[in-house]
């Protein structure tokens, strides 16, 4: 949290959506581009850590959305004659204890994940986001009462209270986890937002915006919130690995999407038993589950270095 607080400081120090990007010329006598978000683009590119993660996460999320370009395998197609078959070229990731294709499973089992995380991180910045702006620019009882509800849902145990919540819903889907992981989530960058926002509305270019007359609306979405993008991408570049290692464990504990259901979570849950016969049905599963969080983690650290002036 402190990284990411001294990111938005840094990056709120440097007007980003004032004036537009400074240039200036270049050893050939061509203009570049010396804004904050052109050079934080090009030491990525430069980054083989951040390429690494970023291309893992593409293919990934390629398996999620298009599950058929990885694997003509039907994951329902079962048969018990085959039940814990060990890894071969016809079922490079063995069959599961129905006798269903593993590795279809796997593919299959990479959009619920996705899907979950992309609809919870969605959701914290968009209300997050907003919450936090509106704190951070009026301040006063609007900060008070925003903040005193932030405060009340950050005491809730992040963990416990999913269990709690979801036990009492009753139906563990792909919509109600996202939205128990999106409402015990969102203060969180609420407070980043808000933080950046502070310390970004008194300064200069933001006086002068009010001093020619421009509206509250305009000086938020046009001045302030440009500076408090850069930690707010951060932030939500980590917490999508967050959100599916958060699916996988509720899942894993009995609370989270149910087979037939088919997700990573559902495969370690269900094999769990079988790891010191058939170690491979927990490894696949597992492995991808820790390289798509691991990739996102990487991305938001490699994000934050760039998008942070200190870093460089």
């Amino acid at each position: 949290m402190s990284d990411l607080t001294s990111a938005g400081s840094a990056v709120g120090g440097a007007p980003v959506g004032g004036d537009g990007p400074t240039t200036e010329p270049s050893a050939g006598g061509k203009e570049r581009s010396t804004s904050l978000w052109a050079d934080a683009r090009r030491q990525l590119l430069r980054d083989p850590i951040f390429v690494i993660a970023f291309l893992y996460i593409v293919v990934v999320g390629s398996m999620a959305a298009f599950p058929k370009l990885w694997t003509s395998q039907d994951p329902r197609a079962c048969s018990t004659d085959r039940s814990r078959v060990s890894p071969s070229w016809e079922h490079p990731f063995g069959t599961d204890i129905l006798g269903c294709d593993y590795y279809s499973h796997a593919i299959y089992g990479a959009r619920p994940s996705m899907v979950i995380a992309v609809m919870a991180t969605s959701g914290i910045v968009i209300f997050g986001g907003l919450l936090g702006l509106l704190a951070g620019y009026y301040g006063g009882w609007v900060d008070t009462i925003i903040s005193r509800l932030m405060d009340i849902v950050l005491s809730l145990p992040f963990l416990l209270g999913a269990i709690v919540f979801l036990t009492v819903i009753k139906r563990q889907n792909i919509w109600t986890i996202a939205l128990v992981l999106f409402a015990l989530a969102w203060p969180t960058i609420a407070r980043i937002i808000r933080g950046s926002v502070i310390s970004s509305k008194d300064l200069d270019y933001v006086h002068a915006a009010k001093a020619v007359g421009a509206r509250n609306s305009r000086l938020m979405f046009r001045h302030i919130l440009p500076n408090a993008i850069a930690p707010m991408l951060v932030y939500a570049t980590i917490v999508l690995g967050a959100f599916v290692a958060a699916e996988a464990t509720l899942t894993f504990l009995g609370v989270g999407l149910q087979a037939p259901a088919q997700s990573w979570g559902t495969m370690i849950s269900v094999h769990q038993v079988y790891f010191l016969e058939d170690p491979w049905l927990l490894l696949f599963p597992c492995g991808l589950l820790v390289g798509t969080v691991l990739s996102f983690i990487l991305m938001g650290d490699a994000l934050r270095d760039a998008l942070d002036p200190k870093f460089r």
